[in-house]
């Protein structure tokens, strides 16, 4: 055996794993070759000496994401970013690259490293907030007022008059008139344009009145077409109709005129055929 195959058949000969002539043959070279028998050795007090070792201490918190800033800066992602993620990332919603990059950010950013706790925590204080009658401080109503309009005397701020006039009718008719109009208005304009876009020649809504006028006039003339033919149509059945009714009187008459005819000449032969017989 060569000493690079006993390199390459170093592990399965510690192991174990070697047949019976290679390792033989393993064995006996590393006997006759002193280099191959020290590096034997060296392997051999390296793998005692790993297991003696105590485990390894554990990796300092964020040491991965100090060292993928150091290399690998394209993949940081923003403060910005992160708050947009922080819902999907609470619900479980976040793909995997995505979301290591999230924990890389809250790993290194001071800023955004309690944030999702203090989000947590929002939301436990909103599902476990037991809401308790309170009585209104006093003069709440008049600081508000005063806060917002200037004055505590909620009359003395009035409406501009058209909203006046339009709470006014709404009160008077008791119709919701800006939900039903404004459909009927962008209906409304929505046929005048198109109207005038297709129907006008001049694009004028006088162009589409005219355009609407002459073809309603076609329209008139093609009924009247029709019931005009229609009428000659009914006037040329009933002639045919007529005749045919004729024809089916006078076809019975003619039967029976034709029958005393037949019935003489029956006679008549009968006769002539004695008078032949004697």
């Amino acid at each position: 055996m060569l000493c690079i195959e006993l390199e390459d058949h170093l592990t399965d000969y510690l192991e174990g794993a070697l047949s019976g002539d290679l390792q033989r043959a393993f064995a006996e070279h590393a006997l006759r070759c002193p280099v191959c028998h020290d590096l034997l050795n060296e392997v051999r007090n390296s793998i005692r000496a790993c297991h003696t070792l105590d485990a390894p201490p554990p990796p300092q918190p964020g040491l991965e994401a100090r060292i993928l800033r150091q290399t690998a800066p394209e993949i940081l992602m923003a403060c910005e970013e992160f708050e947009q993620h922080l819902t999907d990332y609470l619900d479980g919603f976040l793909p995997a690259p995505l979301y290591h990059r999230w924990q890389r950010h809250a790993v290194l950013c001071a800023h955004c490293t309690d944030l999702p706790g203090q989000v947590v925590r929002s939301i436990g204080a909103c599902y476990s907030y037991v809401k308790e009658d309170r009585s209104m401080p006093d003069h709440l109503h008049q600081k508000i007022l005063q806060a917002t309009l200037g004055t505590t005397d909620a009359r003395a701020v009035r409406a501009p008059l058209r909203a006046r006039f339009a709470t006014w009718l709404q009160a008077q008719l008791n119709l919701p008139l800006a939900p039903q109009l404004a459909p009927v208005g962008a209906m409304m304009l929505v046929a005048v344009l198109v109207g005038t876009s297709i129907i006008s020649d001049d694009g004028t809504i006088g162009g589409m009145y005219r355009a609407s006028l002459r073809v309603a006039t076609e329209t008139y003339t093609r009924g009247a077409t029709t019931a005009a033919r229609n009428a000659s149509l009914s006037g040329d059945l009933q002639r045919i109709a007529d005749k045919w009714s004729n024809l089916v009187k006078n076809e019975p008459a003619r039967g029976i005129s034709n029958e005393p005819d037949k019935q003489s000449e029956a006679t008549q032969q009968r006769q002539e055929s004695e008078q032949e017989t004697r």
